[in-house]
């Protein structure tokens, strides 16, 4: 038995090479891109036993099978949502072309395959008590029909109200649609969504292991927070259900987090994102309304949904297109910042050309690795001339971006790789002097609240933790 041992511990150890070899070949031909590339490849040569399991769980970033799948899935979609003369709404569109707004915004409709549309009513919700009290107070006044995406949701107190909320709107006699994230939700007890259902609501999770090689998949994740309420009331951004997004969790309170409250055409945006990835679970369409009229006034809005299955890396050339747009202005807030090669370079020609580049970031992490290959980019930023400032008071998940005096961009988007190529996405694009002031004031203060970086702050951080670092961003392209 002691001479059997040995040889088999020999041929397990070439059998985990040569999955690694094989692995690696699969990550060059496969992942979008060169630094994931390498990232993946390296790894999986020089150390397959730690790095093989991860990549069947969360490489594979291109996965074919998957993205024909869904891409199919959306053409059927639109054709029966276009069996059903949707889209009347898209006249409003021709009201924002005439204007220097839109010109501005004019690569979005097209990348986004979504019209910019006048004459919406557009308020911010800072923080997790006025989103939730501002989408609670829409759903109790549902006539006909509610519409509910969220990443994660939690069986908590905050959790616990929404699903009160939505039993007792289906027991009026509302149709309630719920959807959330299979794995962003992968603790929320069976017993939540069953009950749900036993009372009316409609609820799916959006999963994306269907299949055998698809099982482990982890990729591809469903990251859009929407709700929809008679196709009259509209809210997005960054908030999800828990408590913890209510500022009620140690260590990470209080928790810094923005979402918006959306009236007008571009509500039917919302929807028909909804129903994409509604389309996607159920092969069914949820219900779609239009009000019978809009206000002849309001606020130009343009609706970005982005995703892994489309022809090109739509989140990621947002950011680069915003980036290209400021001229006097680029403040940007996200929880994460891990730029590609072209948003780099964007940011480095934005200070170039003068403009008041910021980037405001947390200052305690939820993620360690993240936040620790976050903070070198941040360094590397800053040697460039954008100003970097680190919020004080507790966790900051909002995602913003405010590009001179007029327009505003807030959404379920980080500054990272997984929005950018792996997940689901959506953001609204505001442009009005107004709203861009409300979005500057608020931004203002979380900037009063932070402390900013200074040049050559990086050397004093211990050689093990810049060592860290530089390690994390080695990765980063597949964090």
């Amino acid at each position: 038995m002691d001479l059997i041992i040995p040889p088999l511990f020999g041929y397990l150890i070439a059998l985990t090479h040569i999955l690694g070899v094989c692995a690696a070949l699969h990550a060059i031909l496969t992942v979008r891109t060169a630094q994931g590339s390498i990232a993946w490849a390296l790894s999986l040569l020089f150390i397959p036993y730690l790095t093989l399991i991860p990549y069947l769980v969360f490489g594979r970033s291109t996965f074919d099978a998957y993205i024909r799948a869904r891409r199919h899935a959306d053409r059927e979609m639109r054709t029966a949502m276009g069996n059903l003369n949707w889209r009347p709404w898209a006249e409003e569109a021709l009201a924002a072309q005439d204007t220097d707004a839109y010109r501005t915004l004019r690569a979005l409709p097209s990348l986004g395959h979504m019209p910019c549309l006048a004459n919406n009513q557009v308020r911010l919700l800072i923080n997790g008590h006025a989103t939730f009290e501002a989408i609670f107070a829409a759903i109790a006044k549902a006539r006909q029909v509610v519409l509910v995406q969220f990443f994660i949701i939690h069986d908590d107190e905050l959790g616990r109200r929404l699903h009160a909320l939505l039993l007792e709107r289906a027991a009026a006699g509302i149709s309630v649609y719920l959807l959330y994230d299979s794995i962003g939700s992968h603790a929320l007890p069976k017993r939540y969504a069953q009950t749900l259902r036993n009372g009316g609501v409609d609820v799916r999770a959006f999963s994306t292991h269907r299949g055998i090689l698809n099982r482990f998949q982890l990729n591809f994740r469903n990251h859009r927070k929407i709700v929809v309420v008679d196709g009259e009331f509209g809210f997005v951004g960054g908030l999800n259900v828990g408590d913890e997004y209510m500022g009620l969790k140690a260590p990470l309170a209080p928790w810094r987090d923005t979402h918006l409250e959306l009236r007008g055409p571009a509500v039917a945006c919302l929807q028909e994102s909804f129903a994409e990835d509604w389309f996607w679970a159920t092969r069914q369409l949820p219900p779609l309304m239009l009000p019978e009229a809009y206000g002849a006034e309001g606020k130009l809005c343009q609706v970005l949904t982005t995703g892994p299955a489309d022809a090109q890396e739509t989140c990621s050339l947002f950011f680069v297109e915003a980036i290209n747009c400021a001229r006097e202005r680029l403040w940007i807030t996200s929880p994460y910042f891990i730029p590609d090669e072209s948003v780099s370079a964007a940011l480095r020609l934005a200070v170039l050309r003068g403009v008041d580049v910021r980037i405001l970031l947390p200052s305690r992490p939820d993620h360690r690795t993240v936040y620790a290959a976050s903070s070198l980019y941040a360094f590397a930023a800053l040697h460039t001339g954008v100003r970097v400032f680190r919020y004080q008071p507790g966790f900051l998940h909002q995602k913003v971006v405010l590009i001179d005096q007029k327009i505003a961009a807030i959404g379920s988007a980080n500054l990272d790789n997984r929005s950018f190529r792996l997940n689901f996405e959506i953001m609204l694009i505001t442009a009005d002097e107004d709203f861009a002031l409300d979005v500057q004031h608020m931004l203002e203060n979380d900037f009063s609240q932070s402390m900013e970086l200074a040049a050559g702050d990086d050397q004093n951080i211990h050689r093990l933790r810049q060592l860290g670092m530089r390690i994390a961003r080695l990765i980063s392209p597949i964090l």
